[in-house]
């Protein structure tokens, strides 16, 4: 083989060595942030079930004060 051959071979190879080394280091940065990601998904799921609709405690609230509706009405 000549040495042009063995030359672009080795060029190459060390190309593509540089790129998987990149590429690894995109893999790891994506993993780091998928792991912060699902950290902030647990804390926005809790916020959310906190800050839930109050519908049915509204609901039951009027209704437990609907006899004193009633009276004030009269009065």
């Amino acid at each position: 083989m000549p040495v042009v051959g063995i030359f672009t071979v080795v060029i190459a190879t060390i190309m593509i060595a540089v790129v998987a080394l990149a590429l690894l280091q995109v893999i790891l940065h994506l993993h780091a942030v998928t792991k912060i990601l699902d950290t902030l998904q647990g804390g926005v799921d809790a916020i959310s079930a906190s800050t839930g609709p109050v519908t049915p405690t509204v609901d039951s609230v009027n209704k437990n004060l609907a006899p004193v509706r009633a009276w004030a009405e009269t009065v």
